[in-house]
């Protein structure tokens, strides 16, 4: 026997995401005569409208502000190296670094 399109007997996705206190589910169900790529059409449209990528996104990417502490021990130590490169390049042990050309805006 030779199928030249896979078969689907009533197909149900079901897509879960769990969060501190909600789930949010986007479910979709197959439709008579209806094929598989309509059906994971319809999903990726249910997904988009629940919001449930943009909520992972979201999250993967954002990071801690960093504490007042970090902040003031890092501007320090760039201030001292600052000052020691002003001071190499007085003593002539390096070379200036000649201004930046970039593209204005």
């Amino acid at each position: 026997m030779r199928w030249t399109e896979p078969t689907l007997v009533a197909v149900q996705v079901l897509l879960c995401y769990s969060l501190s206190a909600m789930a949010v589910n986007a479910e979709v169900q197959k439709n008579d005569n209806e094929t598989a790529v309509n059906l994971i059409r319809r999903f990726s449209k249910r997904v988009q409208g629940v919001g449930l990528i943009q909520g992972l996104r979201k999250r993967r990417y954002h990071s801690r502000d960093k504490s007042r502490l970090v902040r003031r021990k890092h501007t320090l130590k760039v201030i001292k190296r600052r000052e020691e490169v002003q001071e190499l390049i007085k003593m002539g042990k390096i070379l200036e670094r000649p201004p930046r050309r970039g593209r204005r805006r």
